[in-house]
């Protein structure tokens, strides 16, 4: 059984190693922190921590129908202009292709170092069990289910990517930070109100994204691209462009 599941692991790995090439990432896998070894193992069912993950969960439960619960929704949204679209009001600019080039390929380009290469590790050894799954009920995203079923729990992924480019626009946006961090910490929030990862999961997420941004800050090709990201930013700010 064991052997089973390391070589569907393995299996795994290598798609999300050609998928990551396929993005363009700033880093290569062995590159980045090693999330296995940086975090500890996700709560055990009947410990005190997971009861708080299952308080989380349920109290996310009854986010479902007020308008926190439509953005979480939202948030789930990765593809296209989803990422962007999220953080742009934060920002106080809309980011996109045609407006903010350099921002948008900044934030584009760091998205899978995050979301799978600072997660990897611990995700295909844990596999964790998703809260729809273990408490057998619908998520808030039903369409995303059966490939997250797949997918290891433990770190967030999508927390990892929205903690990640929030630390990184509030670097360029320092007098929007607060903004920008609030909604980081809402887009990490927003999983557990889907009931597609744990309080646990999402605040490990928040930690190796930490670490990820500071490992892409040593790395030339991610500074070369802030510098322009930056400086895109200044210009468009003396045009009286930013709110």
């Amino acid at each position: 059984m064991r052997k089973r599941v390391l070589f569907i692991a393995s299996c795994a790995m290598l798609a999300m190693s050609t998928f990551c090439q396929a993005q363009n990432t700033f880093l290569k896998p062995d590159q980045v922190a090693n999330s296995l070894e940086l975090l500890p193992p996700p709560p055990q069912p009947g410990s005190a921590q997971f009861n708080y993950d299952e308080a989380q969960y349920k109290w996310g439960k009854m986010q479902r129908i007020t308008p926190r619960g439509k953005q979480a929704a939202e948030d789930a949204n990765l593809g296209g202009v989803g990422l962007s679209n999220a953080f742009s009001d934060a920002f106080g600019i809309k980011i996109s292709k045609e407006e903010t080039p350099e921002i948008y390929t900044l934030i584009s380009r760091m998205q899978e170092d995050a979301g799978d290469l600072s997660t990897r590790s611990a995700k295909n050894y844990y596999m964790r069990m998703r809260p729809f799954m273990l408490f057998g009920e619908q998520s808030l995203t039903p369409g995303a289910e059966k490939w997250l079923a797949t997918n290891g729990s433990y770190p967030s992924g999508h927390t990892a990517i929205g903690w990640a480019t929030a630390l990184v626009l509030a670097e360029i946006n320092i007098d929007r930070q607060n903004e920008i961090l609030k909604r980081g910490f809402e887009f990490g929030q927003s999983r557990v109100i889907c009931g597609v990862h744990y309080q646990s999961d999402v605040d490990a997420g928040r930690v190796v994204a930490s670490g990820l941004v500071a490992r892409l800050h040593a790395d030339e090709g991610f500074c070369t691209q802030l510098a322009k990201a930056k400086k895109e930013f200044a210009k468009l700010k003396k045009a009286g462009k930013v709110k």
